[in-house]
Parts: C-alpha cells; structure tokens; sequence
C-alpha cells in the first residue's frame, strides 16, 4: 500500500488508511496475499466491522464491510474463515452461509480459533474472570480430538488469548498478562521442541511490547511480516506491522 517496509522496529500499518483514528485491530492477508481483511470500530458506534481490501492489477481498493463475527483469520489453505466458533468456507461465489462448529466448541467463549497445515486448532477462551486457558485439537486418523488445554509453560498467568500457530506449527505466539510482563497484554512465543512438547514462553521484550496492550497476533503467510494490535488506555487502537526477525532473534539454538 505504498508504504516503506519495517524493520526490526513496529511501525503503523498503513497510517490514515487501515490505521486510523478509529480502533482498528486484526489485520490479516489471505495466503496468496491479494486479500487483506482487518476489523474496524468506528468512534460513533459500539459495532465492529469486517473490512476487506483486494490487490487488482497492483492496486490495493476496498471491496466489502461487512458486520464481524468473531475474531477472522484464514486458514492456511485460504479455503476457510475461521470465525471463532463459527466459519465461512470459500465457494465459487465468494463465501459460503455461516456454519458453526458445534460440540464442544459451542460450550467455550473462544475469541479467536486459527489452525495449522496439519489441521491442528489452537483456540483461546474468554472468562468474566480473565483467567481463560489456550487449547489444542488435534486430527488423529481423520477425526478431530477434544480440545485439550496446553500446558503451565502456555497457560501461565493472569490471561492468554489470540493464539497464532505457525502452518508447520513449529512456533505458536499470544498475549497474556504476566506478573514480570511489560505493561499490559504482552505478545509471547514458544517454540516447539524436538521432543513434540512446547518450550518455555518468551517474552518478545521492549523492541515489541509496550506498556499499552500488545495483542492479537499473525505473521504473513510468506513469513516476511509479524502483525499486531496496540490497544492504548485511551480507547484507540491501531494494526502495527515488524520484520519477522523479531521472531527468529528469539529462537532457541
């Protein structure tokens, strides 16, 4: 969108475009990176909007807003919106009806549910507490498992959501609140270790976080770019883009 590349320092993406004075959050590209959707609050309205932009001939224009549902993300295929507990598959047309996932997922306040090549669901949960736990669901021989909470080494703290896993799920990253953590939500990785289990999480440190809430993460399906929400005490909120190389500096020999 004619913008100079970050570097290992986060910027404002798209200032006076997708970054505006509204609260704009949760921007994420389809894995061919010809769409870009984010969400979008305006000052005058509680509601929250669905915005999407497509790439035509080298030119960004925007092309639907429409009311969200849930925390969007696309699946790595590009073949499903992942809606929370609900999902959009991609048709001929543009998107199919809304469909839900039903049981279990129907029992859990999930904000944002993404998954991995493998299949894999990562999911979060919101609580009137704010102590809600990260949870996995695995495909075993073509049937989906139960979610199941991750461990203490994720699941530590006051709060954890906005789970981001990796396609080759080799690195998962969130935000939470932590006793030592930076401010107020703070994005956190682990890496996945040889033994199939999850390392410690890391704080992705000052370069990253703030004392703002630093939250809701993706990286860009050519692996270039890590996205993210700042949400300031004010009320505003704006999408700011990084190298990923934040994420490779972290990465454990």
């Amino acid at each position: 969108m004619g913008q100079v590349v970050p570097g290992t320092t986060p910027t404002k993406f798209a200032p006076g475009v997708i970054s505006t004075d509204d609260r704009d959050f949760s921007g994420f590209f389809s894995p061919d990176m010809a769409e870009f959707y984010f969400t979008r609050r305006y000052n005058e309205t509680p509601k929250w909007f669905l915005i999407g932009y497509t790439q035509e001939n080298g030119q960004w224009r925007k092309t639907s807003e429409t009311p969200r549902i849930g925390r969007p993300v696309f699946s790595p295929d590009g073949k499903t919106m992942h809606l929370g507990r609900r999902y959009k598959t991609r048709t001929d047309q543009g998107w199919s009806d809304l469909k839900d996932l039903g049981a279990p997922y129907d029992k859990i306040l999930i904000m944002r549910l993404m998954s991995s090549s493998k299949g894999t669901f990562v999911l979060d949960e919101a609580t009137r507490e704010g102590d809600g736990k990260l949870r996995y669901s695995r495909m075993v021989n073509g049937k989906r498992q139960d979610p199941v909470p991750f461990g203490p080494d994720i699941n530590a703290g006051k709060w954890n959501a906005h789970p981001f896993i990796a396609p080759d799920e080799s690195y998962m990253i969130w935000d939470g609140e932590r006793e030592k953590g930076l401010g107020d939500n703070d994005l956190l990785i682990s890496f996945r270790l040889k033994n199939g289990g999850w390392g410690e999480a890391i704080n992705k440190g000052k370069e990253v976080n703030t004392e703002a809430a630093d939250m809701g993460a993706i990286v860009t399906p050519d692996g270039k770019y890590l996205f993210f929400n700042r949400y300031r005490k004010d009320g505003k909120g704006d999408i700011y883009w990084v190298d990923s190389q934040v994420i490779e500096d972290l990465r454990p020999e």
